[in-house]
């Protein structure tokens, strides 16, 4: 394994800090001070993605932390480095026994447990968290909690939203241009498709 370096220490101390402020302490100000002044956090699944340190406290501090099942469990299982991003596999457990708007829209309580993966992407800017991307299977969920035909369409649209932001953040990587799209055929070529 290489090593982390300096850069990377303190990207996962910053990481670690946040974790802490959100799960342990429930303290959105303490979350946000480890972050931008421009920040996002995008919640794919269910298609939320308050934008800017307002709107980013307003979603920690009112729909995010006072609604964290007291029994939920973050366990993480890999963490990937790059120059400005890390990127986290965990699975999250928990009882659902609280509206949970964040992660399931709409839904009530069902008593039920899940357990599924989870997967962020937490993009950095000068040494502070600037955007955190949160994947997860949100039929998986809604099978668990035993919802398999209940219409969580909130996700819908998701994939057009993380262009977008994409292309509005001050990412070294956000040049405003779409990236070549893969075929079939050249995806298992493993090369770029020359049309678009």
């Amino acid at each position: 394994m290489t090593p982390l370096t300096s850069d990377q220490r303190v990207m996962l101390a910053v990481w670690q800090q946040h974790a802490h402020a959100e799960f342990a302490l429930k303290d959105a100000d303490a979350a946000l001070a480890t972050m931008t002044e421009n920040p996002y956090v995008f919640l794919v699944a269910s298609g939320l993605a308050p934008t800017g340190r307002a709107a980013v406290h307003e979603f920690y501090a009112n729909k995010f932390l006072p609604n964290l099942p007291a029994d939920l469990e973050l366990t993480s299982l890999s963490q990937t480095f790059g120059a400005d991003r890390i990127v986290e596999e965990m699975v999250m457990r928990f009882t659902h026994t609280i509206e949970m708007d964040w992660l399931l829209p709409g839904v009530r309580p069902t008593r039920r447990s899940a357990e599924f993966a989870l997967v962020g992407v937490v993009q950095f800017k000068s040494g502070k968290i600037a955007a955190e991307h949160l994947y997860w299977d949100q039929a998986t969920v809604l099978s668990q909690l035993g919802l398999p035909n209940h219409q969580a369409t909130a996700g819908f649209g998701s994939a057009a939203r993380l262009l977008q932001l994409r292309t509005t953040t001050s990412s070294p990587h956000a040049t405003g241009k779409r990236p070549p799209a893969l075929s079939a055929s050249r995806a298992s070529a493993g090369g770029a498709d020359d049309g678009e």
